[in-house]
C-alpha cells in the first residue's frame, strides 16, 4: 500500500472519536502479528485475513472500518490464549470508545474479559450489552455466561457469609474490580482447607461450605445450562434415530461453492430429510432452505469454546471423542429450541463403536459427511439415500470416496448426485 498513514486514517464525520482509535486498533494488530511464530492453523489464518480486510476498509470510502475492526476482534477471540484474548480485548475497548452504544463492541469486550478470567468486569460488559439490546434476544453464549458468572459469585459470597471474620481477606479480594479467577481460586481453596482443619468436616457450616465450593468448581470448569431440558429437545439413540428415518428419502448436501451457486435448491428441498454438515451456509436457489438433520464433528483442543449451534434443525447429531469432551461440548453449545431431537452418547462415534459399525482405521480427520452417511446407510431405514455435491474429486478423502463409489447405484454428474439406494 503506497498511501501514507495520514491517508489511511482519514477522519470520518460519523465517528466522533476520529482516526486515532482506528490507528490504535491497527497498531494492536501489527504488534500481535509481529509476536507470532509460524502458526498456520485455521483460526490464525482467519485472523490474518480479517486484519487485511480491516486495513483495506480504512482506505475505502464505501467500507465501514468499524465493522471490519469488530470482525478482527471476533477472529482474535477464536484464536484464544492470552495473546488472542488480549488482542480481542484491546480491539473491543477501541470499538466501544468509537461507538459507545455498539452492542457488538460490548459483547466482544465481555467475552474477551471472560476468557481472561476477569469475571466481574465481563459481567458488567454483558449487562451493558443486554441493556443496549432492549427487548431483543440475548446471544445464547452471553446468556449462559451471565448466568454462570452470577452463580459462581453467589457461591463465594455465601461461603464468606458462613465464616465472615475468617473470610474478610477473601471478601476484600472479591471487592477488587479487576480480581481474576486465577487470583480468587487459590484463595477460595485455601479458605476451605483452613475451615475444614479448624472445625472438622462434620461441622454443619463446613459441610455447607464444601457443597458451595464443589458447585463453584463445577461452574469454573464448565458453564451452567440455562435450560437443562433444552427447550423440550428429545435425546435419541440408535433405535430412536432409525424410527425418525424410517421410510423417508434422504440427501446429504455438500457445503461446496458450486452447490451454493447452482440451481438444485428446489430439488434438494424435495427430499423428506435434508442433511447438512458442520458450518453450512444456505443459498435457497442452490442449496435449498430446509435442514432436517444437522451433523457436526468436534475438532480442536477446546470444541466447547466454539460458537453455539443456533441454526434450527429437526435432528442434531454431534460426533466426537473422548466422551468427556463430547459431553462438555454438547452441554455448552446446544441452544434450547434450536432442535427437536439430539443424538445421545450412543451415536457420538458410529464408525469406531463396536455396537454400531465398529471399524478401525478411521481417524479424527474423517469428514462429517462420510460419518453421517455411513451411519444412515448402516441404519438402513431410508428407501433413498443420495449424496449431492460430492462427485468432484477432493470433497471426500480418498478412502471415503472409494467406499462411496464401490456402493453407488447411480452417479449423475450433471446434478452432482451419487445414489446409494
Amino acid at each position: 500500500m503506497t498511501k501514507s498513514l495520514a491517508g489511511l486514517f482519514r477522519a470520518r464525520h460519523k465517528d466522533a472519536a476520529g482516526p486515532a482509535l482506528y490507528a490504535r486498533g491497527l497498531r494492536l494488530c501489527g504488534e500481535h502479528l509481529a509476536g507470532e511464530g509460524d502458526a498456520s492453523g485455521g483460526p490464525q489464518v482467519r485472523l490474518i485475513r480479517a486484519i487485511g480486510a480491516f486495513a483495506a476498509a480504512l482506505d475505502s470510502p464505501s467500507a465501514d472500518p468499524f465493522d471490519a475492526l469488530l470482525q478482527v476482534g471476533e477472529r482474535a477471540l477464536e484464536t484464544g490464549g492470552e495473546r488472542g484474548l488480549g488482542l480481542a480485548l484491546g480491539l473491543a475497548e477501541s470499538s466501544a470508545a468509537i461507538r459507545q452504544r455498539s452492542k457488538g463492541a460490548w459483547r466482544l469486550r465481555g467475552l474477551a474479559l471472560d476468557g481472561l478470567g476477569r469475571g466481574d468486569e465481563a459481567l458488567r460488559c454483558y449487562e451493558r450489552y443486554t441493556t443496549l439490546l432492549g427487548d431483543g434476544p440475548t446471544a445464547p453464549e452471553v446468556a449462559r455466561r451471565m448466568d454462570t458468572l452470577r452463580r459462581r459469585r453467589a457461591c463465594v459470597d455465601k461461603a464468606v457469609a458462613l465464616f465472615p471474620e475468617q473470610g474478610a481477606g477473601l471478601a476484600a479480594l472479591l471487592a477488587e474490580p479487576t480480581a481474576t479467577t486465577a487470583a480468587v481460586e487459590p484463595r477460595f481453596a485455601a479458605f476451605v482447607r483452613e475451615r475444614v482443619a479448624e472445625h472438622g468436616p462434620g461441622d454443619p457450616a463446613v459441610r455447607r461450605l464444601l457443597d458451595l465450593y464443589g458447585r463453584h468448581r463445577r461452574l469454573v470448569e464448565r458453564s451452567a445450562v440455562p435450560d437443562p431440558l433444552l427447550g423440550g429437545t428429545v435425546p435419541v439413540g440408535v433405535s430412536g434415530l432409525r424410527g425418525l428415518l424410517a421410510g423417508r428419502t434422504v440427501c446429504v448436501v455438500s457445503n461446496a461453492g458450486d452447490v451454493a451457486g447452482g440451481s438444485l435448491g428446489a430439488e434438494i428441498d424435495g427430499y423428506d430429510l435434508v442433511v447438512r454438515c458442520d458450518g453450512y451456509r444456505l443459498h435457497a436457489e442452490g442449496t435449498g432452505e430446509r435442514t432436517g438433520l444437522h451433523a457436526v464433528t468436534l475438532r480442536g483442543a477446546a470444541p466447547w469454546d466454539e460458537p453455539a449451534w443456533t441454526r434450527p434443525a429437526d435432528i442434531r447429531l454431534v460426533f466426537g471423542d473422548p466422551a468427556a469432551a463430547w459431553r462438555r461440548t454438547v452441554r455448552t453449545r446446544l441452544v434450547p429450541g434450536a432442535q427437536e431431537h439430539v443424538g445421545d452418547a450412543s451415536l457420538r462415534r458410529p464408525l469406531g463403536d463396536p455396537a454400531l459399525l465398529g471399524e478401525g482405521g478411521w481417524d479424527a480427520a474423517t469428514t462429517t459427511a462420510f460419518t453421517v452417511l455411513r451411519l444412515l446407510d448402516f441404519l438402513d431405514a431410508s428407501p433413498r439415500l443420495d449424496l449431492i455435491g460430492f462427485t468432484p474429486p477432493g470433497r471426500l478423502r480418498p478412502r471415503e470416496a472409494e467406499w462411496v463409489m464401490d456402493r453407488a447405484t447411480h452417479v449423475d454428474d450433471s446434478k452432482m448426485r451419487i445414489a446409494l439406494r
